[in-house]
């Protein structure tokens, strides 16, 4: 691993983690209460709804899981591709989160043909889709190492627990960087879907636009994996 280049991967995380916490607030704002990659919420929910006898809850709630179980069926094997495999940010990451950048894409476009906020099928049909791509953006940050922009309880415990003990946790201020990051997102998301819902995809997307665009420019081997012509 190159040092040089550990900066601009946390970086991208912390940018990715952004895109989390606006998927997460419109998910829960505008799609029946229920999250996007906070899966473990979701599961909680489901036994609300069972306890509580709220059969659109555990809908909603049981297609948010299964979305997110079929994007990390998706871009696990994505991620974990061998060919130009290795290296601080291998290409096959990119490659995964070009295919979650086309799904949010879908997304957004939904989301802006329903107006707001969606009801019915085509809301049950947005959970899925925004499950879907951070089912996608976890299997793909995985490939990173012990770092998530998607499940951060193991992150914010490890920095506490780290903190208290005198011991630095690695990747210190990536942890911080993410748990600010995911608050960010979910804060101008939140605004949006109240005040201006037709500019929620922006929010969404750019973060993740950003990463994909810099990975590209910024790590060699992404670049010549991903270009026609380099690398021969």
């Amino acid at each position: 691993m190159s040092r040089s280049h550990v900066p601009i991967r946390d970086l991208l995380v912390v940018l990715l983690t952004l895109t989390t916490g606006a998927v997460d607030a419109t998910s829960f704002l505008a799609l029946g209460n229920v999250f996007g990659s906070v899966i473990t919420g979701n599961m909680v929910l489901l036994g609300v709804a069972a306890g509580a006898a709220r059969p659109a809850l555990a809908v909603r709630s049981g297609v948010a899981v299964a979305g997110y179980m079929a994007g990390v069926a998706i871009g696990a094997p994505l991620a974990a591709h061998r060919e130009g495999s290795g290296g601080t940010w291998p290409p096959s990451v990119t490659v995964a989160l070009v295919v979650e950048l086309g799904v949010l894409s879908v997304f957004s476009v939904a989301w802006e043909l329903a107006g707001s906020p969606p009801r019915g099928g085509v809301q049950l049909a947005l959970v899925v889709v925004l499950a879907a791509a951070m089912g996608l953006q976890a299997a793909a940050v995985r490939r990173l190492g012990q770092m998530s922009s998607t499940y951060l309880t193991s992150t914010l415990t490890g920095l506490v627990a780290g903190l208290v003990t005198g011991s630095k946790p690695d990747g210190m201020n990536r942890s911080l960087g993410v748990l600010a990051a995911i608050v960010a997102g979910a804060a101008a998301a939140s605004v949006l879907v109240k005040t201006a819902p037709a500019w929620v995809p922006a929010v969404v997307l750019l973060p993740l636009g950003v990463v994909i665009v810099v990975s590209v420019a910024g790590f060699e081997r992404v670049r010549d994996h991903l270009t026609p012509g380099r690398g021969e």
